[in-house]
């Protein structure tokens, strides 16, 4: 069985991406800093959960030497971390910019870095990384996170261009409005309830279509918003 791995799991886009995977026949594994809310998730998928701060070399190398211990194939990865510090730009504390920054871009960077040695060996396998309009466009009193976000993109771009021709696919999805949740009052379950929001679970369906296409026809990045949000 194929290993689809998510960092950063939750329980909003995350858990959607996880049930969908699942679907398809892939075994998960989801890491996280602190995995002790996901295990009703994972009792019902049957996840691997793995205690992971992304932007730690340490736990990043050990995540995927754990991995590599379930013998199976590594054939999607998809990090989801990301961090917010909003302020006008002299007041922003130089330490929770640093993590911004290490969380939205350098754990990316340690994902793709691990994932990329699993998949080259075998010519193949998926990297989506969660990114935000912030990547493509940076908002007033939001520096550090279009800094890590634009990084991101970066890093992505890059990667498209150097590992699409190894047979490895990499997709840089833009998230462009606020994601649905049970926790919050204004969202529901059905399709047709999340009007204004983005629903989780038709996310994940846009990231499934992503990894559906066809080499001859890749996207290294894709755009997503509810269709009355302005941009």
């Amino acid at each position: 069985m194929s290993t689809a791995l998510v960092i950063g799991a939750g329980p909003g886009l995350s858990a959607s991406l996880a049930r969908a995977l699942k679907q398809r026949g892939h075994s998960i594994v989801l890491a996280s800093r602190d995995t002790s809310s996901l295990s009703d998730l994972a009792q019902e998928i049957g996840a691997t959960l793995i205690d992971c701060n992304a932007r730690n070399p340490d736990d990043m190398e050990r995540l995927f030497t754990m991995l590599d211990e379930q013998q199976d194939d590594l054939d999607v990865a998809i990090y989801n971390p990301s961090a917010r510090t909003q302020g006008p730009i002299a007041t922003l504390d130089p330490v929770d910019v640093e993590n911004t920054l290490m969380v939205s871009a350098y754990g990316a960077f340690l994902m793709a870095h691990h994932a990329a040695k699993r998949m080259l060996s075998r010519n193949q396998g998926a990297m989506f990384f969660t990114g935000a309009t912030a990547g493509v466009k940076g908002f007033a009193n939001s520096a550090p996170f279009a800094m890590g976000k634009f990084a991101l993109r970066g890093l992505c771009q890059s990667l498209a261009r150097e590992l699409h021709p190894k047979g490895i696919h990499i997709g840089h999805v833009v998230i462009d409005g606020i994601i649905g949740s049970p926790a919050n009052p204004e969202s529901a379950s059905g399709d047709e309830d999340f009007d204004n929001m983005l629903n989780p679970d038709a996310i994940a369906r846009t990231y499934m279509h992503l990894l559906d296409q066809h080499r001859s026809a890749w996207s290294w990045e894709i755009e997503i918003r509810p269709w009355v949000e302005s941009f």
